[in-house]
C-alpha cells in the first residue's frame, strides 16, 4: 500500500504492477489506478488519524495535554514498525493530526522518535511489572 501510495510517476506503474503482482489483476485503467491512490490515502488517513487520537489519550491520561507556566514540557513518542518508519504519508498524517488535535504551541513539545523492537521492549517491561504485581500479593 505505501509503495502504491508513494507512486509519483505519470502512468502510476507501480500501482499497476502491484495489482498485476500481488492481487492478480491486469491491464488496468490510470482511472483504476488513481482510485487505488485515492483507496490508499483514505485508509492511511484513517489509521494515522485513530493512531493520533489514542496518542492524544495517552497525553491527556498523563495530564500533559494544557502548557504549563513555564511552557509546554516536552513529550517523547516512541514508534516502532515498519508503517511508521517507512510510510511517511502515514507518519506525517499522524503528526499533523496532533498539531490539529493539540494546537501548533502543544504539539511542538511532542517529538516522535523510531524505537528498534518496540514490542520486545514493551513486552519485558510488562512482564517486569506483572512479576513485581505478582510478588506484592
Amino acid at each position: 500500500m505505501s509503495a502504491m501510495h508513494h507512486d509519483t510517476s505519470s502512468d502510476l506503474r507501480v500501482v499497476g504492477d502491484k495489482l498485476k503482482d500481488i492481487l492478480e489483476i491486469s491491464n488496468t485503467s490510470l482511472k483504476t489506478r488513481r482510485l487505488v491512490v485515492e483507496l490508499c490515502n483514505i485508509v492511511a488517513t484513517r489509521g494515522a488519524r485513530l493512531a493520533a487520537a489514542g496518542i492524544l489519550g495517552i497525553i491527556k491520561k498523563m495530564g500533559k495535554d494544557t502548557p504549563r507556566e513555564s511552557g509546554p514540557e516536552k513529550i517523547v513518542v516512541a514508534m516502532d514498525g515498519g508503517l511508521y518508519e517507512h510510510y511517511t504519508e502515514y507518519s506525517k498524517c499522524l503528526e499533523n493530526t496532533l498539531v490539529e488535535l493539540l494546537g501548533k504551541e502543544m504539539a511542538t513539545s511532542i517529538v516522535f522518535k523510531h524505537a528498534n523492537d518496540g514490542s520486545g521492549i514493551g513486552a519485558a517491561l510488562l512482564a517486569a511489572s506483572n512479576s513485581v504485581y505478582v510478588e506484592d500479593k
